[in-house]
């Protein structure tokens, strides 16, 4: 008998383990010495006989809290680089097109104003365009606001997509999102005459499809509406070789519970299984168009694999951002290091759903392996509503049903509407999981849970390509909003660490834990920002003298940290420049973003307060983007961020400039070294935003008023520090 040919293979990356397990034990023992010497310091000072202030067995206690809380998360990040792996495929080996499964498309949108229709729809057309048979292959929009621009703007797609789709499989076009394609970087040059009169005429074609959606945006009401009754419409014709489309808007009533992005999916799940039913669901943000259109097949490539199929949930591509610029990347917006802890992930049976650019198993999200075979009517109802019709779909092969007829219309209008969740397991065993603002990591976090793996895989060539904030304020309340729906899973019975220990293996729900704590990083950040500085303008020595073996110690772990993150930067084809600016901008996310997370997680388990969701503009501000391209970051942040930022800069600054002063009149300097280099640090680092509040005259400056505020409260508050305890 032939031995079957596999359709994707997995390397071990050897090197980047080899690396990652030697620093781990060279650096772990760095931190027990660390640990021996702040236990022993702590002793010393508590039982002296000297008159030793409490203030400063406090200060020791506080450092050394921030010192294990920072080991902690470093401790929990080693589960990640642990067994770093890389995958291939071979989509050529994939079976015939006949007997690929059909494909599901799912596209979200919310808000016309934010997400603009253009973009949205170039979204819709690039899936239309995937290189899979368009008979299995159906999307599937979601307009959160119910807008009439974006169902007038669908229709219009589709009518361009009649005369774009064909055009791109006849001369074979990689890139078939039209706003990239004649952007110029992938047009085709050189071609016969023919093909350039018809690429005119399709240029001609999607120029009168934009001003056609000017024109739209123009006539209707793009405002956003939170109180509409349920839309379901199929676009197009029957018969034609096209994919199916269909635009759903879900009824939301300002009583009702909407459960975010994840009701909007759960939703789409139920619409699409009365109608394509197909196995598999391609989930794609509004702004992440698809840039290689052969992305389906090598999904498959896993999803039909029979040595995972049967127990693989979803197959993840890497989130990767067209406006993002190597160079430029003053945000971090390319989330470089998520991508690298996914591929550690890919060594842990798979890594976490993240949002958009995957291919999930719709069986996973149904939750049927859970079920006793034996399940009667009435239980089925309370997992899954009170359609039969679609409880009889979950059990249906693929088999298109369009609600042609008027039975059918009010099935589907009854499952979209808000009310349908109400006393089911939707949300909470069935489907995308409520419970978190973040409903893709605590979907794959249950996915994982209750069995399932996962794929991560990084082709060359991205599969997807979106737009990130290219500013400080956009940045850092997204950074706020995903660590606050972390931060609601950590402070719950779903704790990663407790509930995630006992049904998976340790390293993977260590690296799970690792997310779901990730904004308590700002505890020691804001220790490590304030307490040495404040000390050192009170002379309270915090580290060893630099005579003391112990000075080599610290020196080793601070360089060792910073070594690691510079080696990982530059093996993922990064300069040192993006090392500074990832070390930049982590700061001031831990400062901003990770406490403001942290707090609100905090207040609402208290009953205090409740999350939101708001979606991320996607409109294009030319000052904005000429700032970004300068690489000067933009501080029109919210005012309580930037007062936070300006004013712990101010305060290691006057820390810098009195307490080294008085350091050198003392002659302390051989106790007081390594306190003087924490500001010296912090300052040269951070320099942008002295740059921001003096010497800029720009529209991204920092405002006159923050600059200010932070001048007094970090004047008032080093003053009340230089006198503490000389």
């Amino acid at each position: 008998m032939e031995k079957s040919v596999p359709m994707n293979e997995w390397n071990t990356m050897k090197t980047q383990r080899a690396i990652n397990r030697v620093h781990l034990l060279i650096h772990g023992s760095a931190l027990a010495a660390l640990f021996y010497y702040r236990i022993t310091s702590i002793t010393a000072i508590a039982t002296s006989s000297s008159s030793s202030s409490p203030i400063v067995f406090v200060a020791h206690l506080l450092i050394f809290a921030a010192e294990l809380t920072l080991s902690f998360m470093w401790l929990l990040s080693q589960a990640s680089l642990w067994n770093p792996v890389a995958r291939t495929v071979y989509p050529e080996r994939l079976p015939s097109d006949d007997d690929l499964p059909s494909l599901d498309v799912f596209i979200c949108t919310a808000d016309p104003v934010k997400e603009p229709s253009l973009g949205v729809m170039n979204t819709v057309i690039s899936a239309l365009a995937l290189d899979y048979p368009p008979t299995k292959l159906h999307v599937y929009l979601s307009d959160d606001g119910g807008s009439p621009v974006t169902l007038r703007a669908l229709q219009r797609a589709r009518s361009f997509a009649k005369v774009w789709l064909p055009f791109c499989r006849k001369y074979e076009v990689k890139n078939r999102c039209p706003q990239a394609y004649f952007l110029g970087e992938e047009r085709r040059v050189g071609d016969t005459d023919h093909f350039s009169l018809e690429e005119k005429s399709i240029e001609e074609a999607y120029e009168d499809f934009k001003s056609s959606m000017s024109k739209i945006v123009a006539e209707a009401d793009v405002m956003a509406s939170k109180d509409h009754s349920p839309i379901v419409e199929v676009i197009g014709e029957d018969g034609e070789e096209m994919p199916l489309v269909v635009y759903v808007a879900r009824e939301k009533r300002p009583s009702h519970p909407h459960n975010f992005k994840a009701g909007a999916l759960n939703v789409l799940l139920r619409v699409s299984g009365m109608m394509s039913n197909s196995p598999y669901i391609l989930s794609l943000d509004c702004d992440m168009y698809c840039n290689d259109p052969t992305s389906a097949r090598q999904a498959m490539c896993f999803h039909l694999d029979p040595k995972i199929s049967q127990n693989l949930a979803f197959v993840q591509f890497p989130q990767i951002f067209h406006n993002i610029r190597r160079e430029h990347d003053i945000y971090d917006g390319a989330l470089r290091f998520i991508w690298t802890k996914w591929e550690g992930f890919n060594g842990l049976r798979g890594p976490v759903l993240s949002g958009t650019g995957f291919y999930i198993k719709r069986e996973a999200l149904y939750g049927t392996r859970k079920l006793q075979p034996n399940i009667d009517l009435n239980q089925l109802n309370e997992y899954y509503g009170s359609s039969n019709e679609f409880i009889k779909s979950i059990y249906r092969s693929y088999k298109p049903n369009f609600p042609s007829t008027e039975s059918l219309q009010n099935e589907v209008q009854l499952l979209a509407s808000c009310s349908y969740d109400k006393d089911t397991k939707w949300g909470q065993e069935v489907g995308y999981r409520y419970f978190s603002v973040v409903e893709d990591y605590f979907t794959g976090f249950n996915l994982h849970c209750e069995g399932w793996i996962s794929v991560y895989f990084a082709p060359s060539r991205p599969c997807f390509l979106g737009s990130s904030p290219i500013s400080l304020g956009e940045t850092l309340v997204q950074n706020m909003r995903w660590f606050l729906g972390a931060s609601q899973v950590a402070l719950s019975r779903y704790s990663p660490l407790v509930y995630g220990a006992m049904r998976m293996s340790v390293l993977q729900s260590m690296a799970y834990a690792e997310l779901a704590c990730y904004a308590i990083h700002f505890l020691p950040v804001y220790i490590l920002a304030l307490l040495p500085q404040l000390c050192f303008l009170a002379g309270v020595p915090l580290y060893p003298q630099v005579s003391s073996p112990f000075f080599a110690v610290f020196v080793f772990v601070f360089v060792s940290s910073l070594l690691k993150h510079a080696q990982e930067v530059l093996a993922s084809g990064d300069s040192l420049r993006a090392w500074v600016n990832e070390q930049r901008v982590w700061v001031m996310k831990s400062l901003t973003s990770f406490s403001f997370a942290a707090a609100n997680a905090i207040l609402e388990k208290m009953g205090l307060a409740k999350a939101g969701f708001v979606p991320t503009s996607k409109v294009t501000d030319d000052e904005v983007d000429k700032l970004y391209q300068m690489g000067k970051y933009d501080f029109r942040a919210p005012p309580p961020f930037m007062v936070i930022l300006c004013s712990i800069y101010m305060l290691n600054l006057a820390s810098l400039v009195v307490g080294l002063a008085r350091v050198l009149v003392k002659g302390k300097m051989n106790e007081m070294a390594m306190q003087a280099f924490v500001p010296l640090f912090g300052v040269v680092m951070h320099y942008p935003l002295m740059e921001g509040m003096v010497l800029r005259k720009d529209g991204g400056r920092v405002s006159p008023s923050v600059s200010l505020l932070s001048v007094v409260v970090s004047s008032l508050v080093s003053i009340c520090a230089a006198f503490a305890h000389y």
